[in-house]
């Protein structure tokens, strides 16, 4: 017996050979990389060695103290990435609440169906869509127009006021049908002699969805909020680079698209790789925090 488990043992180990391979050469050596947040790096020469020379703690002062737009996109950061935390909570659990109360079946599972497509739209193909929605000549601005509402058009996506409501907003059509399936899960779940008993004591609609399934499902939205904790330095670069513009760089750039702009597209490498490396620091003491947060209030565990 103890022969064949071991022997079970190794095929499961074996099977992970090919992700420990590319988890290894594509998130594990390149962490050498990091070397260069304390370097003057030159990109014609090896940041191993004399050749490009040591400065320490050079970069993250330039970052933190010297420029003066590093502020401006921590700030942009932190309000996108809660915001788009609070709305990927908010809107699927209401979702799932209101989809539960739908007794037709068929309905549902066509509005369960078509409210999570979106999800497997890449940013490329949604944010040309929005473009288009979003534009002088969109369908957006037509109808505002045509209604009266505004004189003239307003161009959405090189307004500063307009970015972040729009990026939020359209983050949450797109993913709140797939986290909601999460919650719909957890609904499921609920033990139906509760249900039994609240119609026992009078209760409606109303009162059973706020009074049973909402606290049902509360453990799950603990754990699912506290978990997201760990990204909340991640605002969504695909989809900000795919809609945003130098117009609304006061309003829109966030950590990673200042990464992509001034670490690759103005060649400093080791600015861009000091900012990645307090990014990373920082994400990974909000990870330890949530799993430690997720243990205290919903007695989540992952060992």
């Amino acid at each position: 017996m103890r022969v064949k488990r071991k022997y079970h043992n190794l095929a499961y180990h074996t099977m992970m050979i090919p992700a420990m391979v590319f988890l290894i050469i594509f998130s594990i050596v390149p962490l050498i990389g990091y070397v260069m947040a304390f370097q003057r790096y030159n990109p014609m020469k090896p940041f191993f060695g004399l050749t490009s020379p040591w400065i320490g703690f050079q970069n993250f002062y330039t970052i933190f103290f010297m420029r003066a737009d590093t502020r401006q996109v921590i700030v942009n950061t932190l309000i996108i990435s809660i915001s788009k935390l609070a709305m990927n909570i908010i809107v699927p659990v209401i979702f799932a609440l209101l989809l539960n109360e739908v007794f037709h079946r068929k309905f549902k599972r066509v509005v369960q169906t078509v409210v999570y497509l979106p999800y497997f739209l890449s940013w490329v193909v949604a944010a040309a869509m929005f473009m288009q929605i979003f534009s002088t000549t969109g369908l957006l601005n037509t109808a505002l127009t045509g209604l009266g509402i505004m004189k003239d058009p307003v161009l959405f996506l090189g307004s500063n006021t307009w970015f972040r409501p729009i990026i939020i907003l359209t983050d949450s059509w797109k993913n709140f049908g797939f986290s909601a399936i999460v919650y719909i899960s957890a609904i499921t779940a609920i033990d139906l002699n509760l249900y039994e008993a609240a119609d026992m004591d009078g209760a409606n609609r109303w009162q059973k969805m706020r009074y049973v399934t909402f606290p049902g499902i509360l453990p799950i939205v603990i754990v699912m909020s506290v978990l997201a904790l760990g990204g909340i330095l991640s605002a969504g670069q695909d989809q900000i680079l795919a809609m945003y513009n130098p117009m609304v760089y006061k309003s829109g750039d966030v950590l990673d698209t200042f990464v992509y702009r001034v670490g690759l597209l103005g060649l400093k490498y080791d600015i861009g790789t000091a900012v990645g490396l307090v990014k990373s620091f920082i994400s990974m003491l909000l990870i330890i925090l949530s799993y430690k947060l997720a243990d205290r209030f919903a007695n989540y565990r992952i060992w």
